[in-house]
């Protein structure tokens, strides 16, 4: 049987670190750029950040942001983080359900703890497809704005993309590993109930015919 705590324990993380994911999906504070030198930028005031989505500039109380629309011309890394951290969101949604109906507290009909087993195993390797969606991404993109710009630091978005993505990975290899030790060992159960059953105790012998005649006798 799966270790109740672990289970829960990998499921709320997988949790946490798929929000993560999707904070960092819907923000744009992912890398801090200027012009200039950090302390020019803060003393004109004209310090700017970028994401996947927008490119803002903070100016004397103003927030000005342009939307990155033209999808053609945009830069490589730009769009492969789009696309992934759009799958490791959307991804995300299933697994957690899945991960959910798999909770040892929740019961469908009749379903073997089996079942239930492979489930969370599925749920725990397609955890860790998010948790590498959003590691790419997440990686690739400030290197990418380093060269293409001068990077200054790192945004809050990025930041909780990180998180999430390493709690996403925890989370999913907690699952997997916990309920593939299980598997194993119900299934070692299985066949040693299988061979004690047909080593168990011999039926007991027909009396000989002899034995049969002598009596009559």
């Amino acid at each position: 049987m799966t270790n109740p705590c672990l289970q829960l324990s990998g499921f709320f993380i997988s949790c946490i670190g798929w929000l993560g994911i999707i904070i960092a999906t819907s923000t744009n504070e992912w890398v801090f750029t200027c012009k200039y030198g950090l302390n020019t930028c803060k003393k004109m005031d004209e310090l700017g950040y970028k994401g996947p989505w927008a490119e803002c500039v903070l100016s004397t109380g103003t927030y000005h942001c342009v939307s990155l629309t033209q999808i053609l011309d945009l830069p490589a890394y730009i769009q492969t983080t789009r696309a992934l951290m759009i799958i490791g969101s959307i991804l995300g949604l299933p697994v957690v359900a899945m991960l959910l109906v798999s909770m040892p507290c929740i019961s469908l009909g009749n379903e073997a703890q089996a079942s239930k087993n492979k489930r969370t195993i599925l749920g725990g390797v397609l955890m860790v497809i998010v948790a590498l969606c959003g590691s790419v991404s997440t990686v690739w993109f400030p290197i990418g704005a380093h060269r293409e710009l001068n990077l200054m630091s790192f945004g809050f978005s990025l930041y909780t993309g990180w998180v999430g993505t390493i709690f996403s990975l925890l989370g999913g290899c907690i699952l997997t590993c916990c309920s593939a030790e299980s598997s194993s060992r119900s299934y070692q159960d299985n066949n040693r109930f299988y061979y004690s059953k047909q080593g168990g105790g011999n039926p007991p012998a027909a009396p000989s015919v002899n034995h049969a005649k002598s009596a009559h006798v």
